[in-house]
């Protein structure tokens, strides 16, 4: 799985979890729940999103460790090989 198509998943899961934002606009050290304003569910949908799309599981452990476009993108680019 490339990092683009990682990105790119990521791009339209958050366009759908906030339609009035754009993630495109997110810089990589930005943390994605305050930039783009979501709140715990639907942050919590999206990793769920996430997961039934890429097949990647995300523990709830690991959520911290997702919490920035760059974070997101190297976690589930890691867990992908």
């Amino acid at each position: 799985m490339t990092r683009e198509h990682i990105q790119s998943t990521i791009f339209e899961l958050l366009k759908k979890t906030a339609p009035e934002t754009d993630p495109h606009s997110l810089r990589p050290d930005e943390n994605i729940r305050e930039a783009l304003n979501i709140d715990s569910f639907d942050a919590l949908q999206f990793l769920v999103a996430l997961n039934e799309k890429l097949g990647i599981d995300i523990p709830e452990e690991d959520y911290s460790k997702t919490t920035t476009l760059g974070s997101l993108t190297d976690y589930l680019e890691q867990r992908s090989r």
